[in-house]
């Protein structure tokens, strides 16, 4: 399949979270093996309303978006009013093969109408919060008024494209008829150095949420002495009430905020640090666990959703929301440097072996060619019963 793509995701670099990173890494592959992408998504502050780079050309569209890492709903709507015309006039006059939609909710309400008024065909990847009952906490009332169009979104896409086992389960409890397929996310093999010398250091990198649980690891801090340093880098809502919490409990951690993700220091904190925790309560498959296992780093996540399928064998598995097994989990590892390193090789292999962006590309690739040739397929025997 050689012909022009249209890719809709709301949220792209600089803007938005572990979603964002993995369209990034995705359109860089496609990119790189000849294909030609038009990408529409968000404007925000001073970014280009267009921009573009050999065969890449990002459409920013205006909205009111006023934070980097996260996205409210009421942002959503003035990017969907101003994206839709946009999306129709680029759909008519490029005669896209294929329209490749991230985020079920808000962009497949743009791939759906295209679908409808210029029949371009969709699929869907799905990131974990467009999917009813995966983030209660935050989207339970919104999901409940929006269920009737999610299921026609969904319904009509050819393919929703899961990262994890777990998500696709999850939409199937909500909708059963839904075609689901299921390819991990991937990540380049080259960004990280597995092989630098470790600092006793502990990193957590995320998105400041309630949900992510950073919380409990400050709670598993405190009593006790810890003689590695703790790195929290990531910006978002969540982040003041983590600042006071530390303080209340006398825990000594390092709030870094917000660092570019493509940039020597993010990568330096990666390679150097002994220790990755990530204890999230609702995860689909993080993009940030590909890059801690990537950096041959030691790892401490969830027993549950994605988390544990992301690493299978490879980290020391722990309840969400329970800072006790946190701290027992850190204390084990801490006192072990010689599993830290079985652990990190082994995440490393792992990553080498299932999650390579070449490896997750290549499945796209083959979902593209099998949704267009059918596509062909349904157009020529429509055209013989025409003629009958």
């Amino acid at each position: 399949m050689d012909s022009k793509l249209l890719s809709l995701s709301y949220e792209y670099p600089p803007i938005g979270g572990g979603g964002a990173k993995v369209v990034n890494s995705l359109t860089d592959d496609l990119l790189a093996r000849g294909k030609s992408i038009d990408l529409v998504t968000m404007a925000y502050r001073d970014l280009p309303r267009k921009e573009s780079t050999g065969n890449l050309n990002i459409f920013r569209v205006p909205c009111m978006r006023r934070n980097e890492s996260v996205c409210h709903p009421h942002e959503m709507i003035p990017y969907l009013v101003f994206a839709l015309p946009l999306v129709l006039w680029k759909a008519r006059k490029n005669r896209y093969v294929i329209n490749h939609t991230h985020f079920i909710f808000p962009d497949g309400v743009l791939a759906y109408l295209a679908k409808k008024f210029i029949r371009l065909p969709y699929v869907i990847t799905a990131h974990g919060s467009d999917v009813p009952g995966y983030n209660p906490d935050r989207f339970q009332f919104l999901h409940k008024i929006l269920a009737p169009f999610w299921k026609v979104v969904a319904r009509n896409a050819e393919y929703i494209i899961c990262p994890s086992a777990h998500l696709a389960e999850l939409i199937h409890s909500v909708d059963p008829a839904v075609r689901t397929k299921v390819i991990p996310n991937g990540i380049d093999l080259a960004k990280f150095d597995a092989n630098r010398p470790r600092k006793r250091q502990v990193l957590v990198v995320t998105r400041m949420v309630e949900r992510k649980g950073v919380q409990y690891l400050i709670e598993a801090l405190s009593g006790w002495q810890c003689d590695f340093e703790v790195k929290i880098v990531g910006d978002g809502p969540y982040l003041p009430e983590l600042k006071k919490r530390a303080r209340d409990l006398a825990v000594d951690v390092d709030f870094l905020g917000y660092v570019d993700n493509k940039s020597s220091e993010f990568r330096d904190l990666f390679e150097t640090s002994e220790i990755y925790v990530f204890t999230s309560s609702s995860e689909n498959f993080p993009i940030v666990l590909l890059e801690a296992m990537t950096a041959g780093t030691a790892i401490i996540t969830s027993n549950d959703t994605g988390c544990a399928e992301a690493v299978g064998d490879c980290a020391m598995l722990v309840p969400p929301m329970d800072s006790t097994a946190i701290r027992n989990a850190l204390q084990v590892l801490i006192g072990d440097p010689e599993l830290c390193r079985d652990l990190g090789r082994k995440g490393r292999e792992r990553v080498e072996a299932m999650f390579s962006t070449e490896t997750v590309t290549e499945q796209y690739v083959n979902l593209y060619d099998e949704v267009t040739s059918v596509r062909g397929e349904n157009h020529k025997n429509q055209k013989s019963d025409d003629h009958e």
